[in-house]
């Protein structure tokens, strides 16, 4: 494992432990050269699907890649390092229910859904990337969209004056 600080081969393990429910161990390590700690998390590899890009090239799954566009959508946000873990974790384990080829839209529309729920400016941010937004119209459609949360109350029909309303007199 390389020292993500000065970036030494070399290091020793301090502490192990069961994450995520016992689907990855939880390891934290010292760096022998500048002596500084890290964390590590290791998962079985459960034969990753591979991602259908636009272009039509495949690639092999990366949740890295989901962790840093969630990671950059909510830069400076409210979101935390945890909450960012735990909707990377959440699309990887859609995407492996999925079957063995994604499409890299699939991982997007997934990424958004959460992001949805954690931060609407987070959300905003990633699917200006993600849609490919070209001008603030297409900002103002998507905030409009993300602001229809709920369908509009529907009227009821009437069924005649309701209770205290005036009635005329008839001649």
């Amino acid at each position: 494992m390389r020292c993500p600080y000065c970036e030494a081969r070399d290091d020793r393990v301090v502490d192990s432990r069961l994450a995520d429910g016992g689907a990855a161990v939880r390891r934290r390590r010292e760096c022998r050269r500048c002596g500084r700690r890290f964390t590590t998390y290791e998962r079985a590899e459960a034969g990753l699907p591979w991602v259908r890009k636009r272009s039509g090239a495949r690639e092999p799954f990366d949740v890295a890649k989901v962790r840093a566009g969630i990671a950059a959508a909510t830069a400076g946000r409210v979101a935390s390092t945890e909450a960012v873990d735990r909707v990377a974790r959440a699309v990887e384990d859609e995407v492996l229910a999925l079957g063995p080829e994604v499409s890299s839209e699939t991982i997007g529309r997934l990424v958004l859904e959460h992001l949805r729920a954690l931060d609407p400016v987070a959300y905003l941010r990633f699917a200006s990337v993600y849609k490919g937004f070209e001008d603030v119209g297409d900002f103002e459609r998507e905030v409009h969209e993300l602001q229809k949360t709920t369908d509009p109350k529907r009227r009821r029909p009437s069924r005649g004056p309701g209770p205290g309303a005036a009635t005329r007199p008839s001649a």
